[in-house]
């Protein structure tokens, strides 16, 4: 692709995907990242189905695998802690065909930049302020950094993407809310939780722990159901009283996890909403991720989506690299089918994970009880199966140019 001059917007892990890519087909990449450095920490994220053939192209599978988080199952447990449902990741393939790859967001985008960087501009605590397409180049301002152009600038900036709003409007057009509200901390494993994830429900709420980093400390969470949201997605305080407020009296071990937000160093609260948008770039602007396609923590398939989204992307931009617009718009033809039963399936896990009545918590344990016993579990199974495997990867190799 010559030396093409790309400036992403985003350097989570979408960004620094999309980066390895195009600077391994021979462009000239910057990233601009907000933040003043790399964030680590972070929520556990998966990487399913087809997203685990793009780590195997990419040559990152043996570096993401070696700092994967185990999780060997899930229990729902009752006000004092005893286990009314269980399920184990090898009741329903293990390691095979469906088991994802699960990773903290901060060690996966560690992955990334540590094997980008070399090739890759990374610019911290900087934002784009403008984007001008004049149909031959892109011109940027910067908060910080002086103007520059370029020939593709693509947002990688995640659900509240700042870019987005600068091509197609305020995010309130574009997001659509699920229902339900997460949050997630580092806390201490004071229980002893070992390899497992463990959630208590009241209705319309739920809290729980996953283990982390060998067991020396877990992931807490909590989801809650409401309506649409009226907070500044800005305003971190703001967001730990909402989740302290909606938790408040909550039985099993949620007084100790709540206790622990003020002092988490990687505290999370959004609502679970998807991006809809009637197209994913204008000109030679783009979007990739959640910026342009979020599908919800719901679905499970957040990053995966994001690193297929990067690779396809990429490979496009390498194949026309004098028609970035045609190369943007197959990108979209490509992705767009897939991603969109993606988005459909996505809502009814809210309601799984956090019924809002006590009998429908009470029927979503005894589900889980017989789960392994169920004559339709081979059909569910096939069905995530087919679902996260049900895009078909081009190969863009040939566009690849020496190291």
């Amino acid at each position: 692709m010559g030396r093409l001059k790309v400036l992403i917007s985003g350097a989570s892990i979408a960004g620094p995907a999309l980066a390895l890519w195009l600077a391994r087909y021979g462009a000239d990449v910057t990233v601009v990242e907000r933040w003043p450095e790399l964030r680590a920490g972070g929520q556990l994220v998966d990487l399913r189905g087809v997203s685990r053939e793009v780590l195997r192209r990419m040559g990152v599978d043996s570096e993401v695998r070696a700092a994967r988080e185990s999780n060997y199952g899930l229990s729902f447990v009752d006000g004092q802690g005893r286990t009314k449902g269980a399920l184990r990741a090898d009741q329903f393939g293990g390691d095979g065909p469906v088991a994802e790859i699960e990773i903290l967001r901060g060690a996966l985008s560690g992955v990334l930049h540590e094997q980008s960087r070399d090739r890759v501009e990374y610019r911290f605590g900087d934002r784009i302020t403008s984007a001008h397409d004049d149909g031959t180049k892109v011109h940027v301002e910067f908060e910080s950094a002086p103007a520059e152009s370029f020939d593709v600038v693509i947002g990688a900036d995640g659900l509240h993407s700042e870019l987005r709003e600068m091509l197609f409007g305020p995010e309130t057009d574009h997001l659509h809310h699920l229902g339900t509200y997460v949050s997630f901390w580092t806390a201490r494993n004071h229980i002893g939780v070992k390899d497992w994830t463990v959630a208590y429900s009241e209705p319309g709420r739920t809290i729980g722990m996953r283990s982390i980093l060998d067991n020396s400390k877990v992931m807490a969470f909590f989801s809650f159901r409401a309506g649409r949201p009226s907070y500044d997605w800005r305003d971190v305080d703001a967001q730990q009283r909402i989740v302290k407020a909606r938790a408040s009296g909550m039985a099993w071990e949620a007084a100790a996890l709540l206790s622990q937000i003020d002092t988490a160093p990687d505290f999370y609260f959004d609502t679970c909403s998807q991006v809809r948008l009637p197209k994913w770039s204008t000109g030679r602007v783009g979007l990739v991720g959640d910026a342009a396609y979020s599908a919800s923590p719901l679905s499970g398939h957040g990053t995966t989506i994001a690193m297929v989204g990067a690779y396809v992307l990429a490979g496009e931009l390498a194949a026309t690299p004098d028609d970035i617009a045609g190369a943007l718009t197959r990108y979209e033809v490509k992705l767009r089918p897939w991603i969109g039963e993606i988005q459909q399936w996505a809502p009814d896990q809210g309601k799984v994970m956090t019924p809002r009545t006590s009998l429908g918590i009470a029927f979503r344990n005894g589900v889980v009880r017989l789960a392994s016993h169920l004559p339709g579990k081979e059909l569910l199974l096939r069905s995530q199966v087919n679902r996260s495997n049900a895009f078909l990867l081009d190969d863009y190799s040939r566009h690849l140019v020496a190291a």
